[in-house]
């Protein structure tokens, strides 16, 4: 797999050369139109230049092709979680695991927005979590519980053994003086009730 991955990236690199190569040359216009179209009819006219040039177009399909099946199965293993059971195997999408821990957003207090990206690597399930903090907390203490219970949840569900990386981003703290200044503008935009100060009397 990893030597039809070179050969398809050096075989991109070299068409891709030869084309910038051209581009060069007749941007200098070192080559005559005349000199262009006598190449071409050379090739028109030759049988054994047209059979390699036939058979260099149907490579490069076969070639592109290939490379594009190889480079989307990849992408597609990276977004799936597989492992075997007695009767088969089982895929779970990273998406069905992002949301399980986008759960766990509930179970800490202190945290208002929590946003997962899981990768499946080779060696194992890399979790990076982006947190926003409700109010001020013991981060070392906060984070380490926040890992254990992702990390267990993980296991848990899944019931996989591979090694489990979970990486915080506390992106933003709101204080109590953030609190308290968002608390006057929502206050500032609720227009007053007109003649709010008036007493209505029954006759």
């Amino acid at each position: 797999m990893r030597f039809l991955t070179v050969v398809g990236i050096s075989f991109y690199m070299i068409v891709l050369i030869f084309i910038g190569l051209g581009m060069i040359v007749f941007s200098f216009n070192v080559l005559a139109p005349v000199d262009i179209i006598r190449l071409l009819e050379i090739t028109q006219y030759n049988t054994n230049y047209r059979i390699l040039l036939g058979l260099s177009g149907g490579l490069l399909i076969i070639i592109s092709y290939s490379f594009a099946q190889l480079i989307l199965g990849r992408f597609q293993r990276e977004k799936t979680i597989a492992f075997a059971t007695s009767t088969g195997e089982v895929t779970i999408s990273l998406s069905a695991v992002e949301d399980l821990i986008r759960q766990l957003a509930f179970v800490f207090p202190e945290i208002k927005e929590l946003k997962p990206d899981v990768i499946a690597t080779k060696k194992g399930i890399i979790v990076h979590m982006r947190v926003v903090l409700r109010t001020e907390a013991n981060l070392p203490e906060l984070t380490s519980r926040l890992q254990d219970v992702t990390k267990t949840r993980i296991q848990e569900v899944l019931g996989i053994e591979e090694a489990i990386v979970i990486k915080i981003h506390i992106a933003k703290i709101i204080t109590k003086e953030e609190k308290d200044k968002r608390r006057g503008q929502i206050e500032q935009q609720i227009p007053s009730v007109p003649y709010g100060g008036y007493t209505t009397f029954n006759k």
